[in-house]
């Protein structure tokens, strides 16, 4: 089945402008062209169209976008990583809407806020099976009270912190700078300088986490997209992995 352009849009909550951007870039050539020029889609360009929005959704840069697409050459098993991906966030924000339903029933009720049961959801602890598993109950405990001892401004701090290093990281990775450069192996040490300043951590008590760490998490962020979002997708992630390789093989 083939759909013009104009319906493909309405379908997809694009405009028809930004169907004929990605057809300009080659990210997506529509199926073939009718009378006067009109693009049509068949069922193959609206699936690759599907990928192209989540993908956009979790942060990669159009640039980007097209060699992952070719990289994922099992159509079926990228559309399972996706819905993973998706699951996870969905499995969040219904957290976050029972949060601020119970704030707001208790507001009407006029009854005690329970802080556990109001931030529930915004946490980090979403991740407190993963990080035992990998690196002991111990370490999740201790990095567990220490954020919750940060308060909500050393909280807010310490997100800004690592949004801004996730951001040039992305930033650097969208210019297509070496991994092995000046410019990426300063941001590697200032990653690493972030990773050592986190208390449970390996090498947190002396503020420097060693190689093996290091080399771990990097490949981490190549292979599970959850983290790779936060660096424009698997092609930042990657950029962010060779970067932390080379230093963790030079400096650690």
């Amino acid at each position: 089945m083939s759909r013009s352009i104009q319906d493909v849009a309405r379908l997809a909550g694009v405009s028809s402008r930004t169907l004929r951007h990605y057809d300009r870039i080659g990210l997506l050539p529509p199926s073939g062209t009718g009378h006067g020029g009109l693009r049509h889609y068949d069922d193959g360009a609206i699936r690759r169209l599907q990928r192209i929005l989540l993908l956009r959704d979790l942060g990669l840069p159009l640039a980007e976008i097209a060699d992952v697409l070719d990289a994922q050459t099992d159509e079926t098993a990228a559309l399972r990583r996706h819905l993973d991906v998706l699951h996870d966030e969905r499995r969040r924000i219904d957290r976050q809407i029972a949060s601020v339903e119970r704030t707001l029933t208790a507001l009407t009720e006029r009854r005690p806020i329970v802080a556990e049961e109001m931030l529930d959801g915004f946490d980090h602890t979403r991740y407190r099976d993963e990080v035992t598993e990998r690196w002991g109950a111990d370490a999740y405990a201790e990095s567990d009270a220490w954020w919750r001892g940060l308060g909500v401004d050393g909280q807010a701090d310490f997100r800004e912190k690592t949004e801004a290093l996730g951001r040039a990281w992305t930033d650097a990775a969208g210019r297509g700078v070496d991994p092995t450069s000046d410019e990426a192996q300063v941001l590697a040490a200032r990653h690493a300088e972030w990773l050592g300043s986190i208390p449970g951590t390996p090498g947190s008590d002396v503020g420097r986490p060693p190689k093996e760490y290091v080399v771990g998490l990097a490949e981490m962020y190549v292979a599970d997209e959850r983290f790779a979002a936060n660096y424009g997708g698997v092609e930042g992630a990657t950029f962010v992995r060779d970067a932390l390789l080379a230093f963790a093989e030079r400096e650690l």
